[in-house]
């Protein structure tokens, strides 16, 4: 097993000659997936990891510098395909997999058919002529939050993030895998996620992008869809779902994984 493999838990599953790879979001792990991978092993091999940093990792190899940007992750990415000699794969992001998926695709087109976006969002912070979410303040407020009783905050952001109701079963599950990230690797990558900004390089993304979006969600306002479908270099289309939250593959599988399983099948008519 490579290096990569071994430090993300990758794991390759399932019968089909048709790679997916599944890429989870901040706060998750690849257990976020458990509701779609069941429909997926008859015709798929598909590819789960942890991007480094997640609870299920180990916080040794976590490196604080590399990670300060998101091009960390999207590395770390190319080199999972690379061990595992995939030459092309679906890759379907959650959240700033989505962001990482589109940076890995700059360097190597070749190597994604297609990228399917769940709740993705280039930058969160409001710009002139930008609705991303957030102020600055409300960024300082959140990694204060985080800095000063980590478990408190994990236990007030689960519930928003998820959305719905405060006692699910998907809140419960978004706050144990947030709860076992290190405190201090959270708010890094809190931090990174957060200030980033990619809107300069969505131009450079060419391969066809599937953006999938719940009608409400705390951390990406639906707007933030449509900013991806208008600046993004290849063919895009966008689907906004009748779902609530930002992790909805886990609070409305019903709704969620018919959609998701569409986008892993059908391509974008050029």
């Amino acid at each position: 097993m490579g290096i990569a493999e071994d430090a993300q838990n990758v794991k390759v599953i399932g019968a089909g000659q048709q790679i997916v790879v599944l890429g989870h979001g901040f706060g998750t792990d690849q257990s976020v997936w458990k509701h779609l991978i069941p429909h997926l092993l008859d015709d798929y091999k598909v590819i789960l990891y942890d991007n480094m940093g997640a609870g299920t990792t180990n916080p040794d190899y976590f490196d604080f510098e590399r990670y300060r940007t998101l091009e960390g992750f999207a590395y770390d990415l190319l080199a999972i395909l690379e061990e595992l000699h995939v030459d092309s794969c679906v890759f379907l992001g959650h959240s700033v997999s989505a962001m990482i998926g589109a940076l890995a695709s700059i360097t190597r087109p070749d190597l994604f058919q297609k990228i399917i976006m769940l709740s993705p969002s280039p930058r969160y912070l409001n710009d002139e002529n930008y609705f991303g979410g957030f102020e600055q303040e409300d960024l300082e407020q959140l990694f204060q939050a985080m800095q000063s009783n980590y478990k408190a905050w994990c236990s007030g952001f689960a519930p928003l993030a998820v959305g719905g109701d405060m006692d699910s079963v998907a809140v419960q599950e978004f706050s144990r895998t947030l709860f076992n990230m290190r405190p201090d690797i959270a708010l890094s990558v809190a931090q990174t996620i957060f200030q980033s900004d990619m809107r300069n390089i969505l131009s450079f993304v060419t391969v066809p992008c599937h953006i999938i979006q719940s009608m409400k969600d705390m951390a990406v306002p639906v707007v933030v869809s449509e900013y991806l479908h208008r600046n993004l270099g290849g063919n895009s289309i966008v689907e906004v779902m009748e779902s609530d939250g930002h992790l909805p593959q886990l609070s409305s599988p019903n709704t969620v994984i018919p959609v998701l399983l569409k986008h892993i099948k059908y391509d974008i008519a050029t």
